[in-house]
């Protein structure tokens, strides 16, 4: 946020003389008012760029997509409530093909950046961002589909090494591995545990504990709780009907 505002900052000075013929239209999905206010602002000072609208989670997004008119980028944040980023990018990408998606998060692993790809996400930036960056992959995206970046990058050639040693140990393909963290986090949302609960239990943070609870979505395909459960319960990780 800090580094998104004193980008902001720099820019008070500069204001856009005219308008381009074609400005990329923008919505801003987050669930947090001051992130989406200095992402829009910044953006404000981007003479190429218009945003359309915002929008705090996937229901309220998809909502405002049916009356907000024409859309070409979309910045989506992963946690959000009532649905979040994981859930709606697939209902996005059958819907709105022709919409490129950027996602935001605080998260930084490379499993869950290769998924999310490889649902249909065209980019991936972290919300420590720059005001620069943030424009430049949205102006990539709109003109090029994807923008790639070190995350990116990274996460790519992590996930060609994983494939290629699975074929050559003949691992079952698509089973995520789990870490033992993990492995105790899902356990304890299978227990009915609050995430203030389990971050105590687990010595993290409660903001931790919601990323890695969105990273277990991504790793096991799940796209809510429930389908967590159900995968705790198939792969024995919970007592309960085969």
């Amino acid at each position: 946020m800090n580094t998104l505002y004193n980008t902001i900052a720099t820019h008070n000075k500069v204001m856009p003389t005219s308008q381009s013929t074609k400005q990329i239209k923008v919505v801003i999905a987050d669930d947090h008012v001051l992130y989406r206010a200095g992402v829009r602002s910044a953006l404000g000072f981007q003479k190429d760029v218009e945003v359309m609208g915002e929008a705090d989670n996937g229901e309220h997004l998809l909502t405002l997509l049916k009356t907000v008119g024409e859309v070409d980028v979309i910045l989506l944040d992963i946690q959000m409530p009532v649905m979040d980023g994981i859930a709606v990018l697939p209902e996005l990408k059958r819907n709105y093909p022709h919409i490129k998606v950027i996602m935001l998060t605080m998260i930084d692993d490379n499993s869950v950046i290769t998924k999310l790809l490889e649902l249909g996400a065209n980019s991936f930036l972290t919300k420590t961002s720059d005001s620069e960056i943030i424009h430049d992959a949205i102006k990539t995206c709109f003109e090029s589909d994807y923008y790639f970046n070190s995350l990116t990058n990274t996460a790519l050639l992590n996930n060609l090494k994983q494939r290629t040693f699975s074929a050559t140990q003949k691992l079952e393909p698509n089973e995520p591995r789990l870490s033992e963290k993990e492995t105790t986090i899902l356990k304890l949302m299978c227990e009915e545990k609050s995430t203030r609960e389990i971050a105590e239990m687990v010595d993290l943070s409660p903001r931790t504990v919601e990323a890695m609870r969105d990273k277990l979505k991504v790793k096991t395909g799940s796209r809510n709780t429930a389908g967590l459960i159900m995968y705790a319960v198939k792969h024995k990780i919970i007592e309960g009907e085969k």
